[in-house]
């Protein structure tokens, strides 16, 4: 299976099945002298992982971090870092049954299609556990961003019909209720949606937004490696992401011209642009405006209502699927969120050191 490693400078390999032993991702091109430690990768962990509220699967997991290489006496050494996180509560005997039909919104007839072959246990690779390298070597990336300024925040918008009221946006209190919204009362409103679609049997999506604060002009290739098409490529590889927005995204087709384009000024001692349609990239290429990325992510297929379906030698069954599902993935997706684009602008930044011949004079004749 190829496809698992994502970037051009920096690249990341994630690996492990949901009821294999373990997972984790192999992170290569990080530079070195960075102090980390696993607390440091930890407390991003911790937002995804499952059974912290009764909007997530009760499946019971610590995730707990080991840092294996590329990490001496503290600190990144250059090499490839590889991170752990090991399996300790699967129940594949859950999922015995689908070894012989094709879920409904699963990915089980694409890989066997493709493969002649597919781990039934809780999907294997398309399982939303691969999500934990992504999130392990996104907090590396945040981190070194925020030692220059740069700070990424993902949040819910909305979840099914219930949407946050900008009037109302608090970042404080995003990691303070269990959906993730910068907004308690459509919070609470959320979190009763949810509750009456498991009543029903069923299941929610609903939609992130990540800002990025910070990013200088001048970042992103101008024609196939464009910064909002890396984005979208890294956002879109999450699974449940069905749709990525960029800036004013869809709505910019409803626009005029005078009404879409972002003009530019002067003010404190910078060029800046007078709105932000963009969301914050021009061209491929950051304004220096915040950056706005918005993803909508599909309810979770797995749901306890009976649904018909085949088996693989294509007759017709009704189905319930078992098993320990999230009633929603949007909470437990917007680090996920956070993190592939943190992941996607430092490999950015580290590829725009070499766009200009002076960036690469005046560094190594200041090393003479």
């Amino acid at each position: 299976m190829s496809g698992s490693t994502f970037g051009n400078h920096l690249k990341i390999t994630t690996w492990g099945e949901s009821h294999g032993a373990a997972l984790g991702v192999v992170i290569d091109g990080f530079p070195a002298g960075m102090e980390l430690s696993e607390s440091d990768i930890q407390k991003y962990l911790d937002r995804r992982k499952p059974g912290t509220s009764s909007v997530t699967t009760p499946r019971k997991e610590d995730d707990k971090v080991e840092i294996l290489s590329g990490v001496f006496e503290g600190k990144t050494t250059g090499t490839p870092i590889s991170l752990l996180v090991r399996n300790t509560s699967q129940k594949s005997g859950d999922y015995s049954q689908i070894a012989s039909y094709y879920r409904p919104g699963h990915a089980d007839y694409g890989f066997d299609a493709k493969y002649g072959f597919r781990d039934y246990r809780g999907g294997g690779r398309s399982s939303g556990r691969e999500t934990i390298g992504r999130v392990a070597a996104g907090a590396l990336c945040a981190k070194l961003l925020g030692q220059m300024g740069i700070t990424l925040t993902a949040y819910t918008k909305s979840i099914g019909p219930v949407s946050i009221d900008p009037n109302r946006f608090d970042a404080s209190v995003i990691k303070e209720n269990p959906v993730c919204m910068p907004d308690a009362d459509a919070a609470a409103k959320a979190f009763d949606y949810i509750q009456n679609c498991r009543n029903e049997l069923d299941s929610v999506g609903g939609v992130i937004e990540c800002r990025i604060e910070g990013v200088p002009a001048g970042i992103g290739e101008p024609v196939f490696d464009k910064l909002d098409a890396s984005m979208a490529k890294a956002l879109m590889s999450i699974g449940a992401v069905k749709a990525v927005e960029v800036g004013d995204g869809v709505m910019v087709s409803t626009y005029k011209g005078s009404e879409d384009n972002d003009g530019f000024t002067y003010k404190d001692g910078k060029i800046t642009t007078t709105t932000n349609h963009s969301g914050g990239i021009m061209g491929g290429i950051s304004s220096g405006s915040d950056i706005i990325l918005r993803c909508h992510v599909k309810p979770t297929p797995s749901i306890s209502k009976e649904q018909s379906t085949v088996k693989q030698d294509g007759s017709p069954i009704d189905i319930v699927i078992g098993g320990r599902h999230d009633p929603v993935v949007v909470p437990r997706a917007v680090v996920v969120v956070e993190c592939m684009a943190a992941v996607t602008l430092l490999d950015a930044m580290i590829s725009n050191m070499s766009a200009r011949a002076s960036y690469i004079t005046d560094f190594y004749n200041s090393r003479r």
